[in-house]
């Protein structure tokens, strides 16, 4: 038997997106009215409403999405959840809610289930890394299923997508060489974190392209680390990863906001001010980073985006695309901490 006319079908017929489709079928006020009406012409003679009332009828969609928070440690959750409510919402769809604390993958795959037997018709999770990347492996849904995760999932029949670090790194390390710095030190996070690690990934090949050295020194993302990570540089204190007679750097990439307040108060303290004597840069922009002194240079992670596209992966993927992983490009934020290399500053 022929498979039917499905959303992609109208969605080309139409020359608009799957979820313009979604929107027009589910009656959703902001749709220009022009391309309503091409949408319905294009489902008219396509036949597509007819095939959809015979699924709804049979039970097949239910204009409800399933998100699983799995995990604790969930990074900007309220504006992730934002992104996909709003986006799940624009697209006709509800949103029902389910929490996975970890456990084994068949306590996960228990928790599918629950939320197929509530007839979703697809699911996203939002997952913390080091609790769900194993069990994701091995999900097998009937329905698609994408992730928000920190790194690529290792199962195939899922999609996924994140925040490129990798890139917000590359960003932040060309910046300050084409400020004209050399001597760079990357203060990161602790390497067994997924994003901390990708940061270094990103600062130590930006740093390779440009023919110099990257010197990293690993703290653990509070501002007491890179206060006392920054004290190591400038000589207060001894540490076995700053050798002596190492020049001191005239820029230093925080592994995030928080390591560079810490970091900006230990060169207050040692009479250096930013940016004249070290230019600082941060990552994440959290709140209050423009009142610093100076507002602080950092890389803004959009995640409300990050939420709408996992949505639209799902949304994707009923309407018969292949999972994929997307990556989101950070934006670099440029305020007062950074500025080029002074002619007076140390040989």
């Amino acid at each position: 038997m022929a498979k039917g006319p499905g959303l992609v079908d109208v969605a080309r017929a139409a020359g608009v997106s799957h979820m313009t489709v979604s929107r027009v079928l589910n009656g959703h006020p902001m749709v220009k009215d022009e391309t309503r009406q091409r949408v319905l012409a294009a489902v008219q003679e396509l036949g597509y409403r007819r095939n959809s009332i015979a699924r709804a009828l049979h039970g097949d969609v239910s204009g409800t999405l399933g998100v699983v928070l799995a995990g604790e440690e969930l990074f900007e959750l309220p504006k992730v959840l934002l992104g996909i409510e709003t986006a799940a919402k624009d697209a006709g769809y509800w949103v029902n809610l389910a929490a996975w604390h970890g456990g084994s993958a068949d306590d996960l795959t228990e928790t599918v289930n629950r939320l197929i037997d509530q007839s979703v018709d697809g699911i996203a999770f939002v997952a913390d890394r080091p609790l769900a990347a194993e069990a994701l492996s091995s999900v097998n849904s009937r329905v698609p299923v994408a992730v928000v995760m920190s790194g690529a999932v290792a199962n195939e029949k899922l999609a996924s997508v994140e925040i490129d670090q990798v890139a917000g790194a590359r960003a932040v390390t060309r910046h300050l060489l084409d400020l004209g710095h050399r001597r760079l030190v990357h203060l990161s996070g602790p390497e067994r974190v997924y994003d901390a690690h990708a940061r270094v990934v990103g600062f130590r090949e930006e740093m390779r392209a440009a023919g110099e050295q990257a010197r990293v020194l690993e703290g653990d993302l509070t501002p007491d680390s890179g206060y006392t990570l920054m004290r190591q540089l400038l000589g207060g204190q001894a540490s076995s990863s700053v050798r002596a007679g190492e020049a001191l750097p005239t820029a230093v990439f925080a592994g995030n906001d928080m390591m560079a307040m810490g970091a900006l108060k230990a060169l207050t303290e040692a009479g250096l001010r930013v940016p004249d004597d070290v230019s600082l840069v941060g990552f994440d922009d959290s709140p209050g980073m423009t009142h610093l002194v100076p507002p602080l240079t950092t890389v803004r992670q959009n995640f409300t985006l990050l939420g709408a596209t996992v949505i639209d992966l799902v949304l994707t993927m009923l309407a018969g695309a292949a999972p994929v992983h997307r990556l989101i490009p950070p934006e670099l934020i440029v305020r007062a901490s950074t500025q080029p290399l002074q002619p007076t500053a140390r040989s």
